[in-house]
């Protein structure tokens, strides 16, 4: 969008070489001299000059039209950062609702390993499985909780991807204990800085 917005000042930078130009000019002296008949001599005079372009051979007008199709690209561009953008955040959002799905399914899943195993070590107390069945039956419930786990870590990571789409993947909305960067503290060590080397820190 700012890019846009250069651009259509260009144009109208470009636009300006067809305008015609002003110049104005004056000056006024004043002089004393004890040796002259007039001891006091006063001029004044101001010139005023219109230049008024008419052809200077087309350069300014293909700069203005090469400028023009840059924005007119400039435009196009931002239409297509929009629609990537939106595809972006939809498939993230996508992936995010399926992750959510997926520990449901996956907690559900060590849920009914868990009341399987101990099923199978009800029966194998009793002589009806063997402690095979029961090793299964552990592997199954470890295999549950293994994609438990990673259906959470999935989930997590779809949440980032949803914050990074949308431009919020800051340590201002994670809440990270760190120190945020302020342009504009900065921006008044410096301002009133014009002239020398050293930087605000003393480099």
């Amino acid at each position: 969008m700012y890019g846009i917005d250069v651009s259509y000042l260009q144009v109208k930078i470009n636009e300006g070489a067809l305008f015609p130009t002003v110049t104005l000019q004056g000056s006024v002296q004043q002089a004393w001299d004890s040796t002259l008949q007039l001891p006091r001599s006063f001029n004044a005079s101001a010139t005023a000059q219109v230049v008024v372009p008419i052809y200077q051979g087309g350069a300014e007008y293909a700069l203005i039209r090469q400028s023009k199709e840059s924005l007119a690209q400039q435009r196009l561009n931002l239409d297509l950062v929009r629609d990537q953008t939106r595809a972006t955040i939809a498939q993230a959002w996508g992936q995010l609702i399926a992750g959510r799905s997926q520990v449901a399914s996956a907690q559900a899943q060590v849920t009914a390993s868990e009341i399987a195993l101990n099923g199978v070590r009800e029966e194998a107390r009793v002589g009806q499985r063997t402690t095979l069945d029961v090793l299964n039956a552990q592997q199954a419930l470890v295999n549950a909780r293994v994609a438990l786990v990673t259906a959470q870590h999935d989930r997590v990571v779809a949440s980032y991807a949803v914050l990074n789409a949308v431009g919020r993947l800051s340590p201002l909305t994670l809440k990270l204990r760190t120190s945020v960067y302020d342009p504009n503290v900065h921006y008044q060590q410096v301002r009133d800085s014009w002239g020398g080397i050293r930087t605000p820190d003393g480099h």
